[in-house]
C-alpha cells in the first residue's frame, strides 16, 4: 500500500519502481473522498491529476526523473491562480471566475513535474484566523473536528495534516500559514518578503503577502522553496538574489547558533502556560546542545497588532476596490439601479462580514482627517520595528517566539469577539511587518491533546539559514523524544 514520508524517499521509490505517480495520485484521491467532511478541498482535479500522473510515469520510464518535484502531489489555496481553473478566494463575489494565467509559483511547480490535485478552502480573501469566514463553509481540524484548523490557509493545512496531499501552498499576510500549521501539528513556512513572486496571488495587503509552504518535513519545504523562489519580471517587489540550492540547506549540520527570544513574549498574560513551559524547556535543550540562547527586551510587542491591522486593512480597502461587479466579481441582479447603488448592492451581496469589516476599517484609516493619525503613524512604527529588528540580527542569528497564544480553539469561541481574535495574532504578524522569514515547527502536544509549535525567525533573505536551524531543532526534539 502506498505511504508517504518525504519527497526524497518517494522519488527514490519512483526511481526503483516501488511505486508510481498513478498509485500516489489514486491514494490521495481516495483519502480526499474519505475525508470530505473536513471540507479542505473546494475542488479536486481528479481526471487531470490522473492524466498528468500517467504522463509522468511514461516519461520516467523513458528518461528517468527530470524535475525536482517529479510526481509530487500538491494542493493550492484558493487565492493562487491556476490557468483555466476556478479561483474564488472562497468568496461569493468571485463565484464562477476562472483564472486566465498561472501564478509564477504554480508555473514553476508544473515545470518541475509537480501534480496539482486541487483547490483548497480558506478564509474569504485570506482574512481570518480560524477558517470560519469561507463562503463555502468551515474547514474542520482533522485532530478534533470541534476545533478550528486556523486561518486563513486552513484547508491547505488540514490537507497536509490529514494526508490528502504531500505539500500545500498557502499565503501568509500576518500568520496565515504559520498559525494553521501550529493548530494542525505540521510545518508552516513563510519566506522572506520578495523571496517568492506574488504574481498570481490574489492581493490582500500587497506589502505583507507572501506565498508560503505547508509540509511534514523541513527538507520537503526546502525542496519546494527552491522551485518556487526567484526573480520574476511580473513582480517588481521580488528579490533578484540567487536562490540557494536544496543541497545548501543540508550543509553545516553541526553549526552552533546564537539565538534570542523576547522575554516580554514569554511573560505575556495572554500566553497559555503550557506553551510557555514547553518553549522554556526547548530553550534549555538548545543550550545543552551547544547553542547560545539569550532573553532580550523588546518593548514594541504591544504595537505590532494595531500597526498590522491599520496597514493591512488600508491596503485591503484599496486592493479589493476592483471587485465592483463591473470589472470583476458578483453583479447584483436587481435591475435599474443608479451606478452608486449598483456598486453598493453588488459588493454587499458578494462580500462576507469579515471582509466588509476590514474594508470599512481600511477606508476609515485612509480617510481625510484620519490618514495622518492612523496610516502615517503606523508606517512610522513599521519603520521603527524594522530598524530594531535589524539591530537584533546584528548580534543574533535567529529569534524564537511562540507561534500562537493558545492551541486550536473551538468553533464559535472567538467569532463574537473580533478584538480577541485579532490579538491572537500577536506573535505572527511581526515577521510580516518587517519582511523576514518565519516558520512554525510542530514540537509539542498540549494536555488537551492538540498540537502546537515553536516559531523561528531569521534575517531577511536568510531563508536557508532558517531552514538549517529549523532542521537542527527538529532533530534535537526527535533525539530527546
Amino acid at each position: 500500500m502506498f505511504s508517504f514520508n518525504s519527497i526524497e524517499e518517494y522519488q527514490k521509490d519512483l526511481l526503483h519502481g516501488q511505486t508510481s505517480c498513478m498509485e500516489a495520485v489514486q491514494y490521495y484521491l481516495d483519502q480526499i473522498a474519505k475525508n470530505t467532511h473536513l471540507n479542505a478541498f473546494l475542488e479536486v482535479y481528479t481526471d487531470e491529476a490522473l492524466d498528468r500522473a500517467k504522463s509522468l510515469d511514461e516519461q520516467r520510464a523513458q528518461s528517468g526523473i527530470s524535475g525536482k518535484l517529479h510526481g509530487v502531489v500538491i494542493g493550492l489555496k484558493d487565492v493562487i491562480s491556476y490557468k483555466n481553473h476556478s479561483l474564488t478566494a472562497s468568496s461569493k463575489i468571485l463565484e464562477g471566475y476562472e483564472s486566465v494565467y498561472d501564478a509564477t509559483a504554480v508555473a514553476h511547480l508544473l515545470q518541475e513535474g509537480a501534480i496539482i490535485i486541487g483547490r483548497q478552502n480558506c478564509d474569504e480573501f485570506a482574512m481570518g484566523s480560524s477558517n470560519e469566514n469561507s463562503a463555502y463553509g468551515n474547514v474542520l481540524n482533522a485532530k478534533d473536528n470541534s476545533r478550528v484548523p486556523g486561518g486563513s490557509s486552513g484547508g491547505s493545512a488540514v490537507a497536509v495534516q490529514a494526508g490528502l496531499c504531500m505539500v500545500s501552498l498557502g499565503s501568509d499576510t500576518g500568520g496565515s500559514v504559520r498559525q494553521p500549521a501550529d493548530f494542525c501539528g505540521i510545518i508552516g513556512f513563510k519566506p522572506s518578503y520578495g523571496r517568492v513572486s506574488r504574481y498570481g496571488l490574489i492581493a490582500y495587503a500587497s506589502s505583507f503577502d507572501q506565498i508560503g509552504i505547508f509540509g511534514n518535513t523541513v527538507s520537503d519545504v526546502a525542496k519546494v522553496l527552491e522551485v518556487i523562489a526567484g526573480e520574476d519580471d511580473f513582480d517588481s517587489t521580488v528579490s533578484n538574489e540567487a536562490v540557494p540550492s536544496f543541497e545548501s540547506f543540508k550543509a553545516n549540520k553541526d553549526r552552533k547558533y546564537k539565538i534570542a527570544y523576547f522575554d516580554q513574549a514569554l511573560q505575556a498574560s495572554v500566553l497559555d502556560g503550557e506553551i510557555k513551559d514547553n518553549i522554556l524547556q526547548t530553550i534549555d535543550s538548545l543550550k545543552e546542545s551547544g547553542h547560545e540562547v539569550e532573553a532580550i527586551d523588546f518593548d514594541f510587542l504591544d504595537y505590532v497588532v494595531p500597526t498590522y491591522y491599520v496597514l493591512t486593512t488600508a491596503e485591503a480597502s484599496s486592493n479589493l476596490s476592483r471587485f465592483d461587479g463591473v470589472k470583476y466579481g458578483h453583479r447584483t441582479a436587481i435591475p435599474n439601479l443608479d451606478l452608486d447603488t449598483f456598486y453598493k448592492k453588488s459588493r454587499s451581496e458578494g462580500f462576507g462580514a469579515e471582509v466588509k469589516n476590514r474594508i470599512m476599517l481600511g477606508s476609515f484609516v485612509l480617510s481625510s482627517g484620519y490618514f495622518d493619525a492612523y496610516f502615517t503613524k503606523a508606517q512610522k512604527v513599521r519603520r521603527i520595528l524594522s530598524e530594531k529588528t535589524k539591530a537584533i540580527f546584528e548580534k543574533y542569528d535567529a529569534i524564537i517566539l511562540p507561534t500562537v497564544t493558545a492551541p486550536a480553539f473551538k468553533f464559535g469561541e472567538k467569532s463574537t469577539n473580533p478584538l480577541e481574535m485579532y490579538l491572537s495574532d500577536i506573535y505572527t504578524v511581526f515577521a510580516n511587518l518587517v519582511g523576514i522569514p518565519a516558520i512554525s515547527l510542530p514540537l509539542y502536544t498540549h494536555s488537551n491533546g492538540m498540537p502546537f509549535g515553536l516559531q523561528v525567525l531569521t534575517p531577511a533573505m536568510q531563508d536557508t539559514l532558517l531552514l538549517q536551524l529549523s532542521d537542527s531543532i527538529m532533530e534535537t526534539k526527535t533525539l530527546k523524544a
